[in-house]
């Protein structure tokens, strides 16, 4: 597969990972990708784990509540609530842990998420911000460059095939 650039950061200075991905995708697709839940579920965990929404309302105020699930069934739950969205160019949210009935575990990361195209693709810029250094720190040693670097590389093949 011909990999597109893709770059991540860490701004310890900042308490921010920055990760920036170009897609060979109509910004349409990228967006819906990214914006429901039935394409997210097929992407958004690191094989072999998967993604299971619960419930989901693409809306400023809104939420998602879903698991990541374990080879073995066991589920690990996260939130998306959402705080801002231009439609097609950016949304934000605040990521949190949680239980399954959408009870977070706070402090939680803030996400910023900008799509622009170009040139025949279309780039994602992620910027996830921590209030505090050690809640960043823990992020990384449970592994989230490996785990989301693999989870936007099966976006990159299904984005390829069309999520057909």
């Amino acid at each position: 597969m011909n990999t597109l650039p893709f770059d991540f950061t860490v701004d310890k200075s900042i308490n921010t990972v920055f990760i920036t991905k170009e897609f060979a995708a109509e910004p349409e697709l990228v967006w819906d990708a990214f914006t429901k839940p039935e394409m997210l579920d097929q992407w958004w965990a690191p094989k072999p784990w998967a993604s299971k929404t619960k419930s989901m309302d693409f809306t400023v105020g809104g939420r998602r509540l879903y698991a990541m699930v374990s080879p073995e069934g066991q589920e690990s739950w996260a939130l998306h609530d959402y705080t801002s969205i231009s439609p097609k160019t950016n949304f934000k949210f605040l990521n949190a842990f949680a239980d399954k009935d959408g009870n977070p575990q706070l402090p939680g990361s803030d996400w910023d998420l900008t799509f622009n195209e170009g040139n025949g693709t279309t780039k994602v810029s992620i910027s996830i911000y921590n209030e505090s250094l050690e809640r960043m720190e823990k992020m990384i040693e449970m592994g989230f460059q490996e785990g989301f670097t693999m989870t936007l590389n099966e976006l990159e093949t299904l984005l390829s095939k069309k999520f057909v």
